[in-house]
C-alpha cells in the first residue's frame, strides 16, 4: 500500500545538517510511527514520503521553508540573570526549560551580557536545510480510533 493521507507509516531515519553532521536518526532507536497527513511530520518531509510504499528509500533534502521555519528575531528575550534558580553557572549555549503562556519550552542561551541573558527560542533546526535519509519500513490504514484521536497508538495498551 501506498502512503497516503490517514495512513500509519513505520520509517528508518537519518537526518543530518549541510556539513554531513547526524543531527538525529531512529538508528539504534524504535523506528518512528506516524499518521501520515495530520502534520506529525515537517511538511517538506511529508510530502516526499506521500506515494511511497515499505522497501522505499527515500533521500530528501528540505529547504527551511518546508521544515522548521527561518530563525525569527521575535524569539530572541532578554531577561535577567536573577530570573534563574539553581546552582549551575549560566554559559552560552546552554538549554534551558522556560514556563511561558503557551507550556514550556526549551531556550537556548545565546548571549549573557553582565546581568542580561538572550534567550533563543527558536526551534534548534530553524534556518537549516535538512538532508533526510529514510527507509519506509510498512504502510498500513489507520484504525478508526487513530483517526478519532489524529495520532498512532502504540502497541498493546491505549494512552490517552
Amino acid at each position: 500500500m501506498k502512503i497516503a493521507k490517514d495512513s500509519v507509516v513505520t520509517m528508518n531515519y537519518t537526518l543530518k545538517n549541510d556539513a554531513g553532521e547526524v543531527m538525529d536518526t531512529s538508528e539504534g532507536r524504535a523506528p518512528l510511527v506516524y499518521l501520515h497527513g495530520v502534520g506529525a511530520l515537517i511538511p517538506g518531509l511529508e510530502s516526499e514520503l506521500e506515494g511511497k510504499a515499505a522497501t522505499d528509500k527515500v533521500s530528501a533534502v528540505i529547504a527551511p521553508e518546508d521544515a522548521y521555519g527561518a530563525r525569527s528575531e521575535d524569539l530572541l528575550r532578554v531577561v535577567s540573570k536573577d530570573g534563574f534558580q539553581g546552582e549551575e553557572e549560566l554559559l552560552a549555549g546552554m538549554r534551558v526549560q522556560l514556563d511561558t503562556e503557551h507550556g514550556p519550552m526549551v531556550a537556548v542561551v545565546s548571549a549573557i551580557t553582565g546581568d542580561e541573558v538572550t534567550l533563543d527560542m527558536n526551534h534548534p533546526l530553524a534556518d537549516m536545510t535538512l538532508h533526510f535519509d529514510v527507509e519506509v519500513v510498512d504502510v498500513r490504514p489507520a484504525t478508526a480510533d487513530e483517526l478519532a484521536h489524529g495520532h498512532v497508538h502504540g502497541e498493546g495498551g491505549h494512552h490517552h
